[in-house]
């Protein structure tokens, strides 16, 4: 992939995001999961959240019940970066923990 604050065209996240929850829209990555019930999406959150705190990037979020939503774009660079990339792999993973589906 390219520098960290470089733009990434879909065709540069298809290997890493192969197999997640994720899609490459233009100008940002997208993913929503089933969690049964308002708590269990509620929980994803608060995961991503610490994680988010934690590197200092933050997704922006849809909240229903038994659903949540991510989208992540890196607004500062215009799109999607190195660290959206990331991000979505760490959201990933906590949802693959919790055993919930796209």
């Amino acid at each position: 992939m390219r520098a960290h604050h470089s733009l990434l065209l879909p065709s540069d996240t298809a290997d890493a995001l192969a197999g997640t929850a994720f899609t490459h829209k233009p100008g940002r990555l997208e993913a929503a999961y089933q969690t049964g019930d308002f708590s269990g999406a509620v929980r994803l959150l608060d995961a991503v959240a610490q994680i988010a705190d934690q590197i200092n990037h933050h997704p922006d979020v849809r909240l229903g019940y038994g659903r949540i939503a991510f989208e992540l774009s890196s607004h500062d660079a215009g799109g999607v970066t190195e660290r959206d990339v990331a991000l979505a792999l760490r959201i990933q993973a906590l949802a693959d923990a919790a055993g919930l589906p796209a």
